[in-house]
């Protein structure tokens, strides 16, 4: 039977053991909850406590990283002039913001996260099937980062361990044994802080944040004082200058660039969403850490960019190889660790809960919320991503096919929640196998959402290997490359139109129209006590007297 037709008695917390790093009976782990569904880390909050600061610092350790700022200067690369740079920086996070908002309001009114509110819309099963693949995709980013970061603890070893460079001639698998110690130091490092559970991640990127701004702020205001301000040149594009026409291609391109850059966490980001107090709390910070902590981080990343030009005699959009190249102890010591910081801070939030999460989802009743982030640290070594990210070419090639899986399953999110479900999801009914579930679907899989993720996934895939291979091998002209960089626009839109035909062609998905009880309804008021609306049947905490049910 399912649990709309008999719906449980609210009780204590079932928590018997830390859920996600918080402590115990931070979920609300309930009698009828199916072990093979759930487990104190993905059972729905308890409190929402995050507030918009708490979201701001998120965004912030997730723009200050190496990964954000080599991504920002290789788009002077492109030929656009700096202005050009800047406004294809502030659309594109804008994009950015808007769709971060749409995808965060399932998680934060349910209080679950992202690979289980997939549940009410590919099906009981069939959400193990976006939790891979961004499980997937995260190993491969958090690989990324943690070289990026690996890199200049190398430069702080080579500055103040002279002897270390005999260390950079043996290599293995294409990483030399000074960059082996570097890699190892951070990927433990960031083991420790992540096992220490979701408050220790949260203390740590409320710091991260505003203290590496502190530094690349003093980076900015040094360099342009060697270099004095009448010597800054904000003209940084390299080959022969566009016209304006020939240049808005190039701009569409650097915008769709900003977005495939942040494609991984804005998917996820119901992660994090889920802590917020608020819908609107969640809003606010996505306010100050995207459009306005990017403008602010883009123009820190112009300034410094065009000071080393007339102070190295080249210019260099690498953090790590503009702190390498000024001589003094001082500044390579700030530089590294703080670049070391802010690289650990974004692979936390956005490359380890999300794996930590999606392969918990797989098998929750073995699978851990430590063990799923543990399964892709290991990962990230066996992809040896030194071997694939190294140049503006790979970077922009990596992020199109990256974009090319995660825009299909955004599309059919959005479309699922506010289209076909209106924003109605009865929650306690992603956590039972029942085969009268509202979720159950075929077999525990929605087929429309199994082909909708075909229909779209393939074409953009496609687009995204064929065109650029094809302009390698000489073929096609490099214009048609650039497709590649829309990706995620092209599978979004792919995944909402077909989900949305497919539901109104032989509807699965239930709207629950005129039910009430156990119902999240995205379309109520917000709610700011710490409970997701109407869901508290599944998130409160209750007492059961006498036959009546008093929520605490």
């Amino acid at each position: 039977m399912s649990q709309s037709s008999s719906p449980q008695p609210l009780t204590r917390p079932q928590d018997i053991v830390e859920a996600a790093g918080l402590p115990v009976g931070s979920g609300n782990m309930r009698p009828g909850y199916d072990p093979r569904l759930a487990n104190e880390d993905l059972a729905p909050l308890r409190k929402q406590k995050w507030t918009s600061y708490n979201i701001f610092a998120f965004w912030m350790s997730d723009v200050h990283s190496v990964g954000g700022y080599v991504t920002a200067g290789s788009l002077f690369a492109l030929g656009i002039a700096s202005w050009q740079v800047l406004i294809a920086l502030v659309v594109g996070i804008c994009i950015v913001q808007f769709f971060t908002n749409l995808v965060a309001k399932p998680s934060q009114r349910t209080g679950v996260p992202y690979p289980v509110v997939n549940r009410f819309l590919f099906g009981i099963k069939g959400a193990n099937v976006p939790a891979i693949i961004r499980g997937v995709i995260a190993i491969a980013w958090y690989g990324v980062q943690t070289y990026l970061a690996a890199e200049s603890l190398t430069i702080v070893f080579l500055k103040f361990i002279p002897a270390s460079a005999a260390l950079l001639e043996p290599s293995f698998l294409g990483l030399d044994a000074l960059g082996w110690i570097s890699y190892a130091i951070l990927w433990v490092a960031q083991a420790a802080v992540f096992w220490n559970g979701m408050e220790a991640i949260r203390r740590f990127i409320d710091f991260a944040g505003p203290a590496v701004y502190v530094v690349m702020i003093v980076l900015a205001v040094y360099l342009v004082s060697q270099a004095g301000w009448e010597n800054i040149s904000l003209d940084l594009s390299s080959g022969e200058p566009l016209d304006f026409w020939a240049s808005i291609p190039v701009m569409l391109t650097a915008v769709a660039i900003v977005v495939s850059y942040f494609s991984g966490p804005m998917l996820n980001f119901g992660d994090f969403a889920r802590y917020g107090k608020s819908f609107q709390a969640v809003k606010r910070g996505n306010f100050w850490g995207l459009p306005i902590n990017f403008l602010f981080f883009s123009i820190l990343t112009v300034l410094t960019a065009s000071a080393t030009v007339p102070v190295f005699g080249e210019l260099i959009t690498d953090p790590i190889h503009t702190v390498e190249r000024i001589d003094h102890w001082f500044a390579v010591l700030l530089g590294g660790l703080t670049f070391v910081t802010a690289t650990v801070g974004i692979n936390i939030v956005a490359n380890f809960i999300s794996p930590a999460f999606d392969f918990s989802n797989v098998a929750p009743h073995r699978i851990s919320w430590r063990m799923g982030g543990m399964i892709a640290a290991v990962g990230s070594v066996l992809l040896t991503p030194w071997n694939w990210y190294s140049n503006d070419q790979a970077i922009h090639y990596s992020l199109g096919i990256l974009s090319a899986l995660i825009g299909p399953l955004f599309g059919i999110l959005i479309a699922g929640y506010y289209v076909v479900s209106k924003q109605r999801i009865r929650v306690d009914e992603m956590y039972t196998m029942s085969e009268q579930g509202a979720y159950w679907y075929r077999r525990g899989y929605n087929p429309n959402a199994m082909w909708a993720i075909v229909g779209a996934g393939v074409p953009t895939i496609l687009l995204a290997i064929v065109p650029k291979s094809l302009v390698f091998a000489g073929v096609i002209d490099a214009g048609w490359g650039s497709i590649g960089d829309f990706t995620w626009f092209i599978g979004c839109g792919l995944g909402f139109a077909l989900f949305t035909l497919l539901e109104r062609r032989n509807p699965r998905v239930p709207t629950l129209e005129g039910d009430a009880e156990g119902v999240s309804d995205g379309t109520a008021p917000d709610v700011l006590e710490g409970y997701p609306d109407t869901a508290t049947a599944s998130v409160a905490v209750a007492d059961q007297t006498e036959g009546s049910l008093q929520v605490r």
